[in-house]
């Protein structure tokens, strides 16, 4: 499996990550074989949250992989704390953090996470609290990396004044139908509405600082309405998806996968199937390279108009 290094780290991680929110589906030997076919395929990094399955998703994962230190030093193991649906707000105090994280690793069976990503921006956030906690946690071993998901520029700008540690992931809603940080640098300068900045630079502010976008719903269109592919609603897009699977070879979900994966940014889709046959699929993704003009031809067929 192709490799990268995640942001400005040394951590080398697969080009592909799994994605662990619907683990909790999934009995202890379902978990056991899906986890040991992405060992298999190289697919080593696996990203988890605070809030999936309310924990469940990291117990089920610990115990379906035999959790213990032999095991530990095979995976690349990462999760995200900031979210509080018991009481309906985001909290990025140092008391919930740290003792979000104790409750992380105490599920996961492991004393560190290699990757720790704040969840969503929290609008209380005091940077220099958050500043004090990486520390902490640094100093204690329990997170050896750490990152953000759906920040914008100005939000890790204004963590980066405080904090030491570099921020180098940025979690961001990524897919063929969800591009406007890519289709908005296309429309500079021009009147339409793709023009419109909503993600404030982020794709080349993140590169400028050596951060790494991993993409969350590289299948879905709107937040959380569909998968696009074999969606009528999408009926040109899935044309040309399939046109271009059958080309390469892999097949339609795979090949939105190769799609992201074959912009510059270097970029790392998490992948959340817990299908055995679908991962395979989607693995070979790593493998292809689209060409330039197959890249924009899937590029338009998703609606985006070249000014």
């Amino acid at each position: 499996m192709r490799q990268i290094n995640l942001g400005s780290s040394n951590l080398k991680v697969p080009v592909i990550g799994i994605g662990c929110m619907r683990m909790g589906g999934l009995d202890i030997k379902e978990a056991a074989r899906y986890i040991d076919t992405c060992m298999e395929l190289g697919l080593n990094f696996f990203d988890h949250a605070d809030i999936y399955g309310g924990g469940e998703c990291e117990k089920i994962f610990a115990e379906a992989i035999n959790m213990n230190p032999e095991v530990r030093e095979k995976v690349i193991i990462q999760s995200k704390c900031g979210i509080r649906p018991d009481i309906g707000m985001y909290d990025f105090s140092k008391e919930y953090i740290l003792n979000s994280v104790d409750n992380i690793l105490k599920r996961l069976n492991t004393e560190y996470l290699d990757v720790l990503l704040l969840h969503r921006p929290d609008a209380l956030v005091e940077p220099e609290e958050v500043a004090e906690t990486f520390d902490i946690l640094e100093r204690s071993g329990k997170v050896n990396n750490f990152g953000v998901s759906n920040h914008k520029p100005a939000q890790i700008e204004l963590l980066k004044k405080y904090v030491k540690q570099d921020i180098i992931v940025d979690q961001l809603q990524t897919s063929i139908t969800n591009a406007t940080m890519i289709s908005n640098g296309i429309n500079v300068n021009t009147g339409d509405d793709a023009a419109l900045d909503r993600d404030d630079s982020v794709l080349d502010y993140c590169r400028l600082n050596d951060i790494t976008i991993q993409n969350w719903s590289p299948f879905q269109y709107g937040c959380f309405e569909g998968p696009f592919l074999g969606n009528d609603k999408f009926k040109t897009l899935n044309e040309k998806v399939n046109e271009l699977a059958d080309k390469y070879g892999i097949t339609d979900s795979a090949m939105a996968v190769a799609w992201l994966l074959r912009h510059p940014a270097h970029m790392q889709p998490i992948v959340g199937t817990m299908n055995i046959k679908r991962i395979k699929d989607i693995s070979k993704a790593a493998d292809v390279e689209l060409s330039r003009e197959d890249w924009y031809g899937i590029f338009k067929a998703a609606g985006n108009r070249l000014p």
